[in-house]
């Protein structure tokens, strides 16, 4: 015998569900961790990802967040008006611009011991590496499919 037909909407609705459970849960400890630290959401996530790495790039930084150029630069003027990032232009290419953490930013960052995407990446480390590299491959399947829905409705909408 073989299996029953999986309910195509069912199994929709139920990734669906998982998809906007870790999406407003990711948003609310964020934000829940920014209120405390007097910032907003995004700027937390900008510090912990330059804690990360050190310096990027505008383009970088806007990359490793999701987000716009015009998004990101408003988001880095207010924080080196704040004094928690500066910018410096790149040695071996004038023409990039770099973010680097300010001691202030620094602090701050340091003072934020848990994210969103540390906590979901010691779930995700609580997987089997079979697990992980499935999620990973259907993840990235998915990323593309959005990804080509996006261009074909913003091509068709102007």
């Amino acid at each position: 015998m073989s299996p029953e037909p999986r309910n195509v909407q069912t199994d929709v609705d139920r990734i669906l569900e998982a998809i906007v459970y870790l999406y407003t849960e990711s948003r609310r400890v964020t934000k829940e961790l920014a209120r405390q630290h007097g910032l907003t959401g995004p700027q937390v996530t900008a510090l912990k990802i330059l804690e990360g790495f050190g310096t990027l790039s505008l383009s970088e930084l806007g990359a490793r967040m999701s987000a716009k150029s015009s998004t990101v630069t408003g988001l880095v003027d207010r924080m080196e008006r704040d004094g928690l990032v500066r910018r410096r232009r790149s040695r071996e290419d004038r023409r990039v611009i770099r973010l680097e953490p300010t001691s202030a930013g620094q602090a701050v960052a340091a003072a934020i011991p848990v994210t969103a995407m540390e906590i979901f990446g010691e779930a995700l480390r609580s997987l089997s590496g079979e697990d992980r590299a499935e999620l990973t491959r259907i993840l990235g399947k998915l990323a593309e499919r959005v990804r080509e829905q996006i261009e074909s409705r913003e091509g068709l909408g102007g």
